[in-house]
């Protein structure tokens, strides 16, 4: 006999089918709010949840003891209260791989459009064409540095894109030896260098104590005055109105968003009044390959936890401040110029 397995959000058909085929039954979600989930863990007591993009809170957890195993559809899982899973027995999973290359491909779309400066583009072309055409800045992300900070499964890829373009790239992960970096990557054990060095400063680490913040005044005020900063992570990792400022004042070029601090957003956000500021609606991983293969990953670990076996990405309860770090480095073989001989 199956588990009944509540979604709160659809997942994609590979993924349902997977669990109809092992004889779970699926229960359909009543809606996207932390209430809906409340309530349906409530009435219909599931074995297990895939769950997209609602936060779960303790009371959620503990609202249903019959409760095994909640999946996070996809890398991030800030909005999921781990520690109250493992403290009422309940395992944590996520799909970290599903979503990392769409996620680096995004990082690398915002540094393209902040390095032609898209919106300002968009505003004018139409009225006054030449001066989009020949007054407007417009730079190449070629021969310039990228400093990513967090070099896991998305910084990693992002830094053989960028190194493919012909970049110099920086890293920065102090959870990260040396050698398990990318070749071709400059490992920077000094955070502020990022801020310092970087064209482009790309952040892909989650939201925790150590990161929440990590972005204020002092450090955009390190950064170069035609640097971009790129937020493809959380919006807590960035103070909002230290960057609206920055921004407006010109104290850096600009900002690529995809992750704000209120999502979705306010109308009111100040952020929404710079043209030198673009934001997605946090679409890094929501790309149809990336859900296809989340929703496939998230089905598979609720599967290996109802056979019994050692589920293949489980959440850890991991405490940044005490865990390891290393202060080893590694210089790439070659720096590239980011030029051609003519």
């Amino acid at each position: 006999m199956g588990w009944k397995i509540l979604l709160p959000q659809e997942i994609m058909d590979e993924g349902e089918q997977l669990l109809v085929d092992a004889g779970h039954t699926l229960i359909r979600g009543r809606g996207f709010e932390t209430e809906d989930v409340l309530a349906d863990m409530k009435e219909h007591k599931p074995d297990a949840m895939i769950v997209r993009i609602t936060p779960i809170t303790r009371e959620v957890i503990e609202a249903n003891p019959n409760l095994k195993v909640v999946v996070r559809h996809g890398a991030g899982f800030d909005a999921l209260d781990v520690k109250a899973c493992h403290d009422n027995g309940v395992q944590t999973l996520y799909a970290p791989v599903a979503n990392s290359t769409s996620v680096a491909e995004t990082a690398m779309l915002l540094m393209l459009e902040c390095s032609r400066n898209v919106i300002e583009l968009r505003k004018i072309w139409v009225q006054d064409y030449y001066k989009a055409k020949l007054k407007t800045r417009k730079t190449t992300v070629n021969g310039k540095t990228v400093g990513i900070i967090g070099c896991g499964n998305i910084g990693s890829r992002l830094a053989v894109r960028a190194l493919g373009m012909e970049m110099n790239v920086l890293a920065y992960d102090p959870y990260k030896k040396a050698d398990e970096f990318p070749e071709g990557v400059e490992v920077v054990r000094d955070l502020d260098r990022i801020f310092k060095e970087s064209d482009y400063v790309s952040l892909h680490v989650p939201n925790t104590p150590i990161t929440r913040g990590m972005v204020n005044k002092e450090r955009l005020e390190m950064m170069k005055p035609t640097a971009f900063l790129i937020n493809t992570a959380r919006g807590g990792c960035v103070v909002e109105q230290d960057l609206y400022e920055a921004c407006k004042n010109k104290t850096i070029a600009g900002a690529g968003l995809d992750a704000i601090q209120k999502e979705p957003v306010d109308p009111a956000n100040p952020l929404l009044t710079l043209d030198n500021v673009i934001i997605y609606p946090h679409i890094g991983g929501n790309t149809m390959e990336a859900a296809h293969r989340a929703s496939y990953f998230a089905a598979m670990g609720v599967q290996e936890v109802y056979e019994g076996k050692e589920p293949t990405w489980p959440i850890n309860d991991i405490d940044y401040v005490t865990a390891p770090t290393y202060t080893d480095t590694k210089k790439p073989n070659k720096k590239s110029s980011g030029m051609f001989d003519f």
